[in-house]
């Protein structure tokens, strides 16, 4: 008995030197700060839409994705200690997708409208633009809205100049065609295949600046003073914060300006 007693007691006193010692060892573990799930300071990262044909503010060169919006969103996440994962996509389908939560938000040249103010947020404005009357190079025909009377209108989907081409369209009988890209608008008015487009000041300019084989001219006055915003889901309260308040900063050291100088420069050809 005495015997019996004596193994019991070694055996009891093994599992629980054991027991301790994986504890120990537990605890160690959990502390480990390489360890993934102690990183309770990791970096939020959020995704983010844009649309890579809408040059100078987002393009593709040299692989890469650049332009003012670009280098202002990574700015903003430079200043506010967050980390960017860019998503391009047509221009048509960014506020559906905040709206599904498949993005947290988009900088796109987004105009700010009332109409997109009711499904997500928009920053405070980081560009004026204005929507401009194209045509081709060698139209003397459109000077304004008033010469549109029964001519075609190329407009890019889902944007502020397709809205007032629509009520150009309702007021003056012109047609609508519609693209998915800046590109296949611009050709069709080089082309002849209609005869006026409508696009932001600064991106066509820009265009028409570095390419000399566009076909195309810019006739009028703006139409408009558009303001352009950054784009947040609804219930995205903390990332519209991080905006505006990096947005403000870049504003107050100079450096949103130094952004936009870069590529509104005048382009070497």
């Amino acid at each position: 008995m005495k015997k019996i007693s004596t193994v019991l007691f070694a055996t009891v006193l093994a599992f629980s030197l054991s027991a301790c010692g994986n504890g120990a060892a537990d605890s160690n573990k959990a502390a480990d700060p390489t360890k993934p799930a102690n990183q309770t300071g990791a970096v939020k990262k959020y995704m983010i839409g844009t649309d890579a044909t809408y040059p100078p503010f987002e393009f593709q060169k040299d692989g890469k994705y650049v332009g003012i919006d670009i280098d202002l969103i990574n700015a903003i996440a430079k200043e506010e200690g967050f980390e960017v994962e860019l998503k391009p996509m047509d221009f048509k389908g960014i506020i559906p997708a905040i709206t599904a939560k498949q993005l947290d938000g988009a900088i796109a040249g987004i105009s700010i409208t009332d109409e997109r103010k009711q499904v997500v947020n928009l920053s405070d404005p980081y560009y004026t633009a204005g929507l401009s009357l194209v045509v081709r190079e060698d139209n003397t025909t459109i000077k304004s809205p008033e010469d549109l009377k029964g001519k075609t209108i190329a407009i890019k989907k889902g944007t502020s100049g397709a809205k007032l081409a629509e009520e150009f369209g309702k007021k003056y009988g012109a047609q609508i065609k519609y693209f998915d890209d800046s590109p296949s608008m611009y050709q069709e008015v080089a082309n002849k295949n209609a005869d006026v487009t409508l696009e932001d000041f600064p991106v066509v300019s820009y265009k028409i600046a570095i390419d000399p084989n566009s076909k195309l001219k810019i006739v009028g006055d703006r139409l408009n003073g558009d303001l352009y915003g950054i784009a947040v889901s609804k219930d995205n309260a903390e990332l519209m914060t991080k905006i505006n308040s990096g947005l403000k900063k870049l504003k107050d050291n100079g450096k949103l300006e130094q952004i936009v100088n870069t590529y509104m420069a005048k382009p070497a050809k």
